[in-house]
């Protein structure tokens, strides 16, 4: 069974900094894509950045420039640094991945953490 756990979360000032990270564990053939999305209260979950496993990187809209994407492929990990967050960073961050177990590619989940930024 695959896995996927997330840590880092927490309370941060306007700002300030925080680093997630996402461990993939289990029993799989191979990660490819892996990434972050986040919700907020009352709104849908959003895409906040995605790697390839070949190290490509590309972070969306509003957290471009502030977060970073990045991982290592050798601990099956992946993290988000937020730099400069503000109180509108404030969500449930969840990192996803597309793995493959056996001949079955299928996207997984982590059960999400949450970030609060004060203002």
């Amino acid at each position: 069974q695959v896995q996927l756990e997330e840590s880092g979360g927490g309370l941060a000032q306007t700002g300030g900094s925080l680093r997630l990270a996402c461990t993939a564990s289990g029993s799989f053939a191979k990660i490819s894509a892996m990434g972050w999305y986040r919700q907020a209260p009352g709104k849908q979950r959003e895409l906040v950045g995605l790697i390839t496993n070949s190290g490509s990187a590309n972070t969306e809209g509003p957290m471009k420039g502030r977060f970073t994407v990045s991982r290592d492929n050798a601990r099956n990990r992946v993290y988000l640094q937020m730099n400069d967050l503000k109180p509108e960073d404030t969500a449930v961050y969840y990192c996803n991945a597309d793995i493959t177990v056996g001949f079955t590619r299928s996207l997984h989940w982590g059960q999400g953490t949450q970030v609060t930024v004060s203002p």
